[in-house]
């Protein structure tokens, strides 16, 4: 078998020598492997060619969501299987697909796991593997980027300012005939089920349907999210409500702040999103 590692040095624990960690691993294993660390002029073209080159039979992403959509994007619509190495703040996409947290485990996996087809969500020029949104939580991204702080407490001092200084939205969704208007503090795009946290905020999501969740959260309900988190109860429509659908216009009276799988994109009236079923294979 042969491996290439996409591995992101800005991700994690830098006491870590990934590439170290990595070649020690499979020493004396019957594994090829090949290290490519993405530069600082890094683009998907470089990682393209990389991939073209080495001809792996497996490629995998060491780092955080952002990593793994980069390697994502590269690999659309192709029959080659993405590997996780959870290395980045925020995991989570491995903690929805259950990649352990342990580097060696995590090693492990990708040599040994079996092969998953999932879908993804194409967001106007963007593809969201994980989950998106507009409004609060993108405007909570933002602010944390720009802090010293990192961990709890800086994602805890970013809240409070979001709080102090976000403002709700007027929202029109299209979807299948269908057109909602609401007020709403946040929209999310939910491939996925829950926040790299642990919050769960779109409880009957699935990876490998060719369904994805808008979760309009009309007001600062976050109370409502830990009850479901902590209870399993369902939510009050009259404060969170979800859609399930294929594809949706979402539309924005004011421009909102907008986020992308953790990555800041910036403040849009517009968000078209469709799913493109089965788009890419991950070793779970």
């Amino acid at each position: 078998m042969k491996l290439l590692f996409i591995i992101n040095p800005g991700s994690g624990n830098h006491n870590i020598n990934l590439k170290e960690v990595i070649a020690t691993h499979f020493k004396g294993k019957n594994v090829e492997i090949e290290l490519f660390e993405l530069p600082d002029d890094c683009s998907l073209d470089k990682i393209k060619a990389k991939i073209d080159q080495v001809k792996a039979d497996r490629v995998v992403a060491v780092g955080g969501d952002g990593t793994l959509k980069l390697v994502a994007e590269c690999l659309l619509n192709t029959e080659t299987p993405i590997g996780i190495i959870p290395a980045g703040s925020a995991n989570g996409m491995a903690k929805e697909l259950g990649i352990p947290k342990e580097l060696e485990l995590a090693l492990d996996l990708v040599e040994s796991g079996s092969l998953q087809k999932i879908h993804v969500v194409q967001l106007n020029d963007e593809i969201c593997i994980h989950l998106s949104d507009l409004g609060f939580n993108a405007y909570l991204v933002k602010k944390f980027d720009t802090l010293p702080e990192r961990g709890m407490w800086g994602y805890a001092k970013a809240t409070w300012h979001a709080l102090w200084n976000h403002k709700r939205m007027q929202v029109e969704l299209k979807m299948e005939g269908e057109t909602i208007k609401s007020a709403a503090a946040m929209v999310a795009i939910a491939n996925a089920t829950m926040y790299g946290s642990g919050l769960k905020i779109n409880p009957d999501g699935k990876l490998d349907d060719e369904l994805f969740e808008i979760v309009v959260v009309k007001d600062y309900s976050y109370l409502e999210i830990l009850k479901i988190w902590l209870t399993k109860l369902p939510f009050n429509p009259e404060k969170i409500e979800i859609f399930q659908t294929s594809e949706v216009k979402i539309f924005s009276r004011h421009k909102a702040h907008f986020q992308v799988d953790g990555e800041y994109i910036g403040k849009i009236n517009t968000v078209k999103a469709k799913i493109l079923p089965a788009a890419i294979t991950v070793i779970v």
